[in-house]
């Protein structure tokens, strides 16, 4: 059975742990000096199977700023894992050398598969197109710290909701907050999933779905631009992109601000950069803060996980993208949500 606290999805936590790890980020935004010797002795171990600027660093950052140390890998080739080692054995050798563990990877679900064998708590820093709960938690400090609020807000998001899995964690946990609402901002072809178009459904926030960044910008108080994940697209495969230009600056909110989880490409003009409402490199800044909290949170394993269900384990999920199409060694495991069956580990619909 585990019994470590991890962080998956945050759905797998209560509101109220959520918003105790924004609040403790704010505070140590403010005093991080106070924090310098709470992982003393601790280490975290860092495995990134694909390439991260921001998460990777904040997290080493973070874990440096509260005096532990780090072990880990940002590129597979350079492990055992470029000799054909599974996820299971990787997870297991170094999950028993550190005290928490940070993991990146492009396959769907792999947080969840890791966790399974891990003999330390997991960090989701991102699975494939799936979802990335640490970067939600910085766009909830950010918000609270810049708006003041996390309720009663109009969100637009923009850009690839495909595949954006900053888009798909931000909205299912926004989306708890009373009073929100949503503009989904995307060419047709990438627009947000039916799974998380339920979510923000059945928690009671309104949304709609348009094609014009132009027409949004007028009732936004936060627009969340995101890039075009061309990673993770078919071959062959090309989508429009929504572009925010500096005249666009005009048809906006004074009190507005604008997220990005970075990197951009060229969906933000550089000349946004310097208007008082782009908020974006501050966002980064940010989540050194947030990930702080995080680890300092994760490490009291006051919520054991729950990590699969085991509702309807005679079946296989159809996602090619999900661990377990990789893993062949992993249970199938669903379970159910709404009139429907989803996989626990990518929540592809049985």
């Amino acid at each position: 059975m585990n019994r470590f606290t991890h962080l998956i999805d945050l759905d797998d936590l209560p509101i109220s742990y959520i918003e105790k790890i924004v609040s403790l980020g704010a505070d140590i935004a403010e005093n991080t000096a106070k924090y310098s010797e709470y992982c003393k002795d601790k280490v975290l171990a860092t495995l990134f199977y694909e390439p991260s600027t921001r998460t990777q660093m904040s997290f080493q950052t973070a874990m440096l700023r509260l005096g532990g140390t780090l072990i880990g890998f940002d590129n597979p080739e350079t492990s055992s894992v470029a000799k054909g080692e599974n996820l299971k054995d990787t997870t297991k050798v170094v999950s028993s050398y550190a005290d928490i563990m940070v993991m990146r990877n492009p396959v769907e679900g792999s947080a969840k598969a890791a966790a399974l064998s891990s003999d330390c708590p997991i960090i989701n820093a991102g699975d494939g197109g799936h979802l990335h709960p640490t970067q939600t938690l910085t766009d909830l400090l950010t918000i609270k710290l810049e708006k003041g609020q996390l309720e009663n807000l109009t969100i637009g998001v923009c850009g690839d909701l495909k595949y954006g899995r900053t888009t798909h964690s931000l909205c299912k946990t926004l989306s708890k907050f009373r009073g929100n609402k949503f503009v989904f901002i995307s060419a047709p072809e990438l627009s947000m999933p039916d799974y998380i178009k339920d979510i923000v459904n059945a928690n009671g926030c309104e949304f709609r779905e348009i094609f014009s960044l132009e027409d949004a910008l007028p009732e936004l108080d936060i627009l969340y631009m995101t890039r075009i994940q061309r990673e993770r697209f078919p071959v062959g495969f090309e989508a429009a992109r929504f572009i925010l230009t500096a005249e666009n600056l005009t048809l906006m909110k004074p009190d507005a601000i604008i997220l990005h989880p970075l990197p951009r490409v060229d969906e933000i003009e550089i000349a946004v950069d310097d208007d008082p409402r782009a908020k974006y490199f501050l966002q980064a800044k940010y989540g050194v803060y947030v990930r702080m909290a995080l680890i300092i949170e994760i490490l009291k394993n006051e919520y054991p996980t729950k990590l699969l269900s085991y509702e309807c384990s005679d079946r296989v999920c159809a996602n090619e993208k999900c661990v377990t199409a990789k893993e062949k060694y992993l249970p199938q495991s669903f379970s159910r949500k709404g009139d429907t069956f989803v996989c626990d580990y990518c929540e592809a619909v049985l």
